[in-house]
């Protein structure tokens, strides 16, 4: 009677199981986020992509792991949110253990596919890297020109552009078009040069406390600094006095940001999911 009992109950619960598969959203891939060493734990609340936030765990094979979460076929892929929650995981993991991240909107078939294709080929290629990040992270410094400041800067540095504006003055559009034109040009270009002088003043000012620089391009037209360093995290501290002192140095002039820290995408190339 006992064992009968515990086959019927056994049978039940199967059949739930089954009620319950149906009403869950079928994992359709495996989202992949980075890779870190294998004795990483993953917290329990940690939550990637997806709505609602699937949860993330770690696929461990050798000395490396790889940081995943199941992919359901509820809603698109490729959100601002999935972005977010992407780099969100990846900053708050480098902030803690060397990660090698890959690139948002890596899918993956399954687990099997990952290993097979991604963690077993390049087993040592990402134990070497994961190394030599130990203890470090990417930080990011930022500044943007006042624009008043910038352009009273190259009005009494370029004579010939104070000339042009007080020629057009009060002038139809229509009559001093090349005029502007070539305005706009002097100002870019001057604009262009105080950013390479003051980057590389940044860079100088910098690079000491670093590992790695890395120059980004300007994503506006007033950006002024636009820097990546690979910095250990112990001298996060000297990190943020020696930004500070640059703002202080160019206040008015130029607005700094120090970002960080995140994880390295300026100093790790990985292989994108299926590449072998």
């Amino acid at each position: 009677m006992a064992e009968r009992a515990a086959t019927k109950t056994g049978a039940a619960s199967a059949a739930g199981e089954r009620e319950d598969e149906r009403a869950r959203p079928q994992r359709v891939g495996t989202y992949l986020y980075g890779i870190v060493p294998a004795d990483v734990e993953v917290a329990e609340d940690a939550r990637g992509v997806g709505d609602p936030p699937a949860p993330v765990t770690l696929l461990r094979h050798g000395e490396v792991g790889a940081l995943v979460s199941d992919l359901t076929g509820k809603g698109p892929l490729g959100t601002p949110d999935d972005l977010l929650a992407h780099e969100r995981l990846l900053d708050a993991t480098a902030a803690e253990v060397p990660v090698l991240p890959i690139r948002f909107g890596a899918v993956v078939t399954g687990p099997d596919e990952i290993v097979a294709e991604l963690l077993t080929p390049f087993h040592d290629e990402f134990l070497s890297a994961l190394k030599q990040l130990e203890g470090r992270a990417e930080y990011v410094v930022k500044g943007r020109y006042d624009e008043r400041t910038v352009l009273a800067e190259v009005l009494e540095e370029n004579p010939e552009v104070a000339r042009l504006r007080d020629q057009i003055r009060e002038q139809p559009e229509e009559v001093t078009r090349d005029a502007r034109i070539q305005i706009g040009e002097i100002v870019n270009a001057a604009i262009t040069a105080k950013r390479e002088a003051d980057t590389q003043a940044a860079h100088d000012a910098l690079a000491p406390l670093s590992v790695m620089v890395a120059v980004r391009e300007p994503t506006h037209e007033r950006d002024a600094v636009h820097l990546a360093l690979l910095v250990e995290t112990e001298r996060q501290g000297e990190l943020e006095e020696a930004v500070k002192e640059l703002a202080g140095q160019w206040a008015g002039r130029v607005t700094m940001r120090l970002l960080g820290p995140l994880a390295p995408y300026d100093f790790v190339v990985t292989p994108a999911a299926g590449e072998g």
